[in-house]
């Protein structure tokens, strides 16, 4: 079965947003686990488990979509969004933009309470969680159903996007 974040992808024309607001995802990810014991990818890497996402990644930005990634993250960074840090130039080599934005910078946004994607400004997925970060639900909100959400998580990623930082300039403190 494929999820909706998946469909969602494979469904877009034009663009697909994520937005990131925790300081911790699913701690108990061997990946992470792994990473807080002290192994390091190299960009060489391209490891297996990343590589479902990865295609679904290529093969949109391969039709014209842009896909773009946001993180608020809280500084000091906690040791997931360093771990998060360090492989997101896989994200980055399949074509996503990822940017970066301290959650100190933001002043005068309204914030959606839960993190969400968002595909041709038009359908949402937004991402339920448990208070340790593991995902407990995904919910499917269309334009047709909650216009206003679906404008509020749009309007909401694109003031936050202009105020970040690009991968490639963040440095974690």
């Amino acid at each position: 079965m494929t999820s909706p974040t998946r469909e969602g992808l494979a469904k877009a024309t034009r663009t697909a947003v994520h937005l990131e607001m925790r300081d911790a995802y699913g701690a108990s990810d061997p990946e992470f686990q792994r990473w807080r014991q002290g192994h390091r990818y190299t960009p060489e890497d391209r490891p297996e488990w990343f590589r479902t996402w990865g295609a679904a990644v290529q093969e949109a930005v391969s039709r014209g979509v842009a896909v773009q990634r946001l993180r608020i993250v809280s500084e000091p960074v906690t040791d997931y969004v360093k771990y998060e840090h360090h492989v997101t130039y896989l994200n980055v080599a399949v074509g996503e933009q990822v940017r970066w934005l301290r959650r100190a910078r933001i002043r005068a946004t309204a914030l959606p309470a839960n993190d969400f994607w968002l595909f041709d400004g038009a359908q949402a997925v937004v991402n339920h969680f448990t208070g340790d970060g593991e995902i407990r639900r995904r919910e499917v909100v269309g334009e047709a159903e909650e216009p206003e959400l679906v404008r509020f998580f749009a309007s909401a990623f694109r003031s936050l996007w202009d105020l970040a930082t690009p991968h490639q300039e963040y440095e974690p403190e």
